[in-house]
């Protein structure tokens, strides 16, 4: 009797170690049918500006639903076109990553359409600390003379004159992956050609500091400035507007003739020649 026992649990025990592996045999050859593509991704790290060549590329099997838009099938497409981000060993080369065909390598490949890159120089203070990074906004301040007023010293004003100014490179380096502060004596900024315009004037009429901002805050913020009267709070007298003096119209005299009156003076009638004639005097 026991050895029956034994030998249906032997049996029930075989009989779920069959359905098991049937069972997992199915879903793998289930995983095997998926049908995939082969996407190219970077091999190793490439630096945003760099051209691309066969080395720097190997192809994957990627999942037909999750092709990433703009990905690319075939290495050949690639040759030496131009990264304008950074590439992780590993990550899907995507049409949006890279500079136009036939773009020059370099940091003019990364440059967006219609801005200009303008170097200017800084030091430890004016340039955050070394914080300001490629990648990195900052706004730009300058600290000049007023023009002066007739009779009257230029006053002194500091005033934000550009604001959410991209950092494109720091020294040579326009690399946005190191986080560590670099204090370098240049920094290159993109602007726009107006702004260009404003930043070297700027830099010619006064000295300039960089202030970092928030890499998400794009609200702008306009203000006035401030000159060293109001720094301190010292009271600044209006000046007294000029009085206006009424034009005073010229009053014409107008003469009365005089009419001599017979009481006032004495008169003489003379008769000549049939007619009258009477003198007063």
């Amino acid at each position: 009797m026991k050895n029956v026992k034994a030998i249906g649990l032997l049996v029930l025990a075989s009989a779920i170690g069959l359905g098991a592996a049937v069972y997992a045999a199915g879903w793998v050859s289930k995983q095997g049918g998926v049908a995939s593509n082969k996407v190219v991704v970077a091999a190793s790290d490439i630096e945003l500006g760099s051209r691309i060549n066969v080395q720097m590329l190997s192809t994957v099997d990627w999942p037909s639903g999750s092709v990433p838009a703009g990905a690319f099938k075939e290495v050949k497409d690639l040759q030496d076109r131009v990264v304008k981000v950074g590439v992780l060993r590993g990550e899907a080369i995507l049409d949006g990553k890279l500079a136009p065909a036939g773009t020059q390598g370099g940091l003019s490949a990364v440059i967006a359409e219609g801005k200009r890159a303008m170097t200017v120089r800084v030091n430890d203070v004016v340039g955050v600390a070394g914080f300001a990074l490629p990648g990195n906004y900052v706004d730009v301040m300058v600290n000049a003379q007023q023009d002066k007023n007739k009779g009257e010293e230029g006053k002194q004003i500091s005033k934000t004159v550009l604001e959410h100014v991209l950092v494109l490179a720091v020294a040579q380096e326009a690399g946005r992956d190191d986080t560590k502060p670099r204090v370098v004596s240049a920094v290159t900024l993109e602007l726009t050609l107006e702004d260009s315009e404003k930043l070297d004037l700027a830099r010619s009429v006064g000295t300039l500091s960089l202030v970092l901002r928030n890499q998400v805050d794009k609200n702008t913020v306009t203000t006035v400035g401030i000159t060293k009267n109001q720094l301190f709070g010292e009271r600044v007298e209006p000046e007294a507007a000029p009085a206006k003096v009424a034009a005073v119209k010229p009053r014409v005299m107008r003469s009365k003739p005089m009419v001599a009156s017979a009481s006032q003076s004495q008169c003489v009638e003379v008769i000549q020649n049939g007619s009258r004639t009477l003198n007063c005097f």
